[in-house]
């Protein structure tokens, strides 16, 4: 059989075609090939976040390379346990670098173990990727390669310190464990709590490895203390045995308040928008289940999340980075150690992975996701209610929205960092709705010791007597009543006792300015007495309001200045007035005699006649007795007007000279401040008061300054005068002049100016919180009756009605008021002071010449008297109507006004 010839052509086509199918087979088996890229995972696996967060890992490349198939690069995971031991996790992060290669590392958990993995990294060239390591004591190692994706805790000390001011407590006490994590956010906690005006007064640190009993010994003294709010920042496994031992104490009862930082919340902490964990929930519990059926109901929290976008985001950037040089250049040296530092590589490819990781950017299941600086950047916290074994969330606190209720659209947030209207219904500890104070008397302390002064004089405002069988001190008088009265208005019970401020031997043991150091080194818990509030004390304590008048006055004796001789009538005219009056009478004797001698025949006859008669006329008409009849008209209106003169200096005489024997014989005997000073006059101030310094930054020489103790003693030195051993006068606080007035109404007078001060005011600790509650107290007494009813009760005041100028002791007490004279020529004086609750209006005029005015701003007038009108409370018409409690002239108008005053 002939064979066909082969065709050349034929077999050189099917060749070509079979290389073109090769080679397409190739290129599609090139694109299709995918580069592993060995990345390491250090975790706590004995936890139960280390697991979820291996789980979320796991899930996250699952779905990522699922919807990135495309894709040259793929994430091989190696994981090593770190065994819940710093050194463990060192060892398993070397061993993943050294001898792994691993091009980066996600974690490892804690703080304390990031701590020395970060240098690794850093020596390495290989990123670390940390998504629960928050202390802020990582970012003091300032390494580029370590890249924090979870919120570091300063972040969430401004959220927890705009919860402290929303409720408005004013003290917290931060519980923490006593490693890294637990200090490196108490430095940050404390500035952010100060910000909005809450004190730390004291830390509780608790070991990591504190036995039950530890945490109960600490417990019960947090309960000695006031502070009922507490911030807890540890891990959950010692924060769970802790909230355990306070519940069994009693500790979760209503009054107290405990915030939880977000390493204890992860249990009741999602996603800020609960619609993506809903997506991912369901899968993500099946798949963990498959891998850990041991562990059951356990549902995704935080950490979970943060894991997931973690692997997310390093995913990204290895695609970003390439794999281009994916080895380690070899350290020189030799070691048969695997794990030798000496040895430890450098990864090559480490810069361009740096460079991507900082660079990606992605919207994740936590929200916008970027590295800045290595951080991720703030977002919102979500705050839950834990109520039970459960929690609830009202709210959700945002850098730029502080407090908000709904995170849905920025339309809705509603930004509340002063009032809690930004916040759903919160149930309190006790099962209350109401917001606690966040402090109580502790009902297993100690009672609040209640510093009171001791001294001898002005006993009315504060007494102490000791009882010589039984040895104990009993407190009285007016401030003690007060103060008895202000706690009894308090909306709780405030246990307190009295410790006079004393030697042993009963003496005084200090000042008023030692009393209340006293208080600011906490040996008292408060001052009680006749305390003034001035700046130079209220930097070291804090005043309640005042409760009591304020001011500093002057008390000089008053003096007869009237001349007893037959001459005084003489005085209300001057004797150019007397003058020219007497000129007058003779001119218009002449200017009638002059009009009527043609005309009227009793002004004619001989000259003496016409004389004698005409200046009998004019002279007759000061008591319009003239007898003598004028008949021409330009004589008739000549009369009239003079007639009308002579009225009015006769009426203006007899005014003037009833005032000089009556009132007016009683003056102040100094009018000036500055007159004491130029004539080096002694002045006196009480014992231990403040006002030493006032006097000497008048100008007063040091050793012209007396001090007295007692009314008693003060009346002495004042009756001797300057320069018989005594003073010219006193100056003292309005309370202890009105008392001293009271019971030597006839003698002294009050003289201006009144230089400003605050009155009396209860001291406590800086800070305390009953600061707030006492000044509410005091204004709501100070507003009503009960406040006057304290007065009468305990200080003895007598009162005094005027007749004539002579001060007569009355039967009832009575309330004055002063109203000063608007003129200069004619002031007058009465200088009775009765009332505790006595006003006074001081009106300032041009021509009122030598106003000096001191360092505090007060003025002084140099003028001759005031005139003080004093008015008996029974001889009003209402004894009810409102009383004015300051009248006040504007200096600069110098307008005389009408007064019309009602007690």
């Amino acid at each position: 059989m002939e064979k066909s010839p082969s065709n050349p052509f034929l077999c050189l086509l099917f060749f070509f075609l079979s290389l073109k199918i090769l080679f397409i087979k190739v290129l599609a088996a090139q694109k299709t090939t995918v580069i592993p890229v060995s990345v390491g995972v250090v975790l706590d696996l004995e936890f139960l976040d280390g697991d979820v967060g291996l789980s979320c890992i796991n899930m996250s490349l699952s779905d990522f390379y699922a919807t990135h198939g495309d894709y040259k690069t793929r994430l091989v995971l190696t994981t090593r346990d770190s065994k819940k031991d710093v050194v463990g996790a060192a060892a398993a992060a070397l061993d993943l670098i050294k001898n792994v290669e691993v091009q980066a590392i996600i974690g490892p958990t804690t703080s304390m173990q990031a701590s020395f993995v970060i240098d690794l990294g850093e020596k390495a060239q290989v990123p670390i990727i940390s998504f629960s390591a928050s202390s802020l004591s990582l970012t003091s190692n300032r390494s580029p390669y370590f890249f924090r994706a979870t919120q570091n805790d300063s972040t969430q000390v401004n959220a927890i310190s705009a919860l402290v001011q929303t409720f408005g407590f004013r003290e917290a006490v931060p519980i923490y464990i006593d490693d890294d994590y637990g200090e490196g956010v108490i430095p940050y906690l404390t500035d952010a709590l100060q910000a909005v005006d809450a004190r730390v007064r004291y830390w509780s640190v608790i070991s990591p490895s504190a036995t039950d009993d530890q945490i109960v010994e600490e417990l019960y003294k947090l309960m000695t203390m006031q502070t009922r709010v507490f911030i807890v920042h540890m891990f959950p496994s010692l924060g769970a045995r802790l909230f355990a031992k306070a519940k069994e104490i009693g500790m979760m009862s209503e009054g107290y308040v405990w915030i939880m930082t977000d390493g204890l919340t992860d249990d009741f902490l999602s996603s800020p928008n609960p619609s993506v964990t809903d997506t991912i929930q369901d899968r993500w519990k099946r798949k963990f289940q498959q891998d850990n059926p041991d562990i059951v109901d356990t549902d995704l929290n935080i950490f979970g999340l943060w894991a997931y976008d973690a692997a997310t985001a390093l995913a990204l950037a290895v695609e970003k980075a390439g794999n281009t040089n994916s080895g380690f250049e070899k350290a020189n040296g030799s070691s048969n150690s695997s794990t030798d530092l000496a040895t430890l590589g450098v990864s090559l490819n480490g810069p361009n992975l740096l460079q991507a990781l900082s660079n990606t950017a992605f919207k994740g299941l936590t929200g916008d996701y970027l590295f800045v600086n290595g951080q991720l950047q703030a977002s919102a916290f979500q705050i839950i209610n834990v109520n039970g074994n459960g929690g609830r969330e009202i709210g959700f606190w945002t850098p730029t929205e502080g407090i908000v209720k709904t995170l849905n659209t920025t339309k809705n947030m509603t930004a509340s960092s002063t009032s809690n209207s930004g916040l759903s219904a919160v149930i309190w500890p006790g099962d209350t709705t109401s917001v606690p104070k966040g402090w109580e008397i502790p009902t297993r302390g100690k009672k609040l010791r209640i510093g009171v002064p001791v001294k001898d004089g002005f006993s009315e405002f504060v007494k102490v007597t000791t009882d010589p069988i039984s040895n104990t001190s009993k407190v009285t008088g007016y401030c003690i009543d007060v103060f008895d009265a202000v706690v009894k208005a308090l909306p709780y019970a405030l246990p307190y006792e009295y410790i006079p401020f004393a030697k042993p031997d009963g003496e005084p043991a200090g000042t008023y300015n030692d009393l209340i150091y006293q208080v600011y080194l906490k040996n008292f818990d408060a001052a009680v007495g006749d305390t003034t509030i001035i700046f130079n004390r209220s930097l070291y304590v804090d005043f309640t309001l005042p409760y009591t008048e304020s001011g500093v006055s002057m008390i000089v004796p008053i003096v007869d200045n009237n001349s007893k001789n037959a001459w005084v009538f003489l005085r209300p005219l001057t004797w150019d007035l007397w003058v020219t009056s007497f000129c007058f009478f003779i001119f218009i004797a002449f200017v009638i005699w002059v009009l009527e001698h043609r005309i009227n025949e009793e002004f004619r006859g001989p000259a003496s006649h016409q004389a004698g008669t005409s200046f009998w006329f004019s002279f007759s008409t000061m008591v319009f007795s003239q007898r003598e009849k004028v008949v021409n008209n330009l004589s008739r209106t000549v009369v009239i007007i003079w007639c009308f003169v002579v009225l009015i200096l006769t009426q203006s005489y007899t005014a003037s000279l009833t005032s000089l024997l009556t009132v007016q014989q009683l003056q102040p005997a100094v009018n000036d401040v500055n007159e004491l000073i130029k004539k080096g006059e002694f002045v006196g101030y009480q014992e231990g008061s403040f006002v030493q310094g006032i006097l000497l930054g008048l100008g007063f020489d040091k050793s012209k300054l007396i001090v007295y103790s007692s009314t008693e003693e003060c009346d002495d030195l004042l009756s001797k005068g300057s320069g018989n051993g005594g003073i010219a006068a006193a100056f003292d606080e309005v309370p202890y002049m009105k008392l001293f007035l009271s019971k030597y109404c006839s003698k002294y007078t009050i003289i201006g100016p009144t230089f400003k001060t605050d009155g009396f005011g209860f001291a406590f600790p800086k800070g305390s919180p009953l600061v707030p509650d006492v000044s509410r107290a005091v204004l709501n007494m100070t507003e009503g009756d009960k406040m006057k009813e304290i007065e009468n009760a305990c200080i003895t005041v007598s009162s005094y009605y005027i007749h004539g100028h002579v001060c007569l002791p009355g039967k009832e007490r009575v309330e004055f008021l002063y109203l000063q004279s608007f003129r200069k020529e004619s002031d007058i004086s009465l200088p009775c002071v009765a009332s505790p609750s006595a006003y006074s209006v001081s009106t300032y005029f041009p021509g009122d010449e030598d106003q000096s005015s001191s360092e505090y701003g007060d003025s002084t007038l140099d003028r001759q008297a005031s005139h003080k009108v004093i008015m008996n409370i029974d001889q009003l018409t209402n004894p009810n109507q409102e009383r004015l409690a300051a009248l006040e002239i504007d200096h600069e108008t110098y307008k005389p006004v009408d007064i019309v005053a009602a007690l």
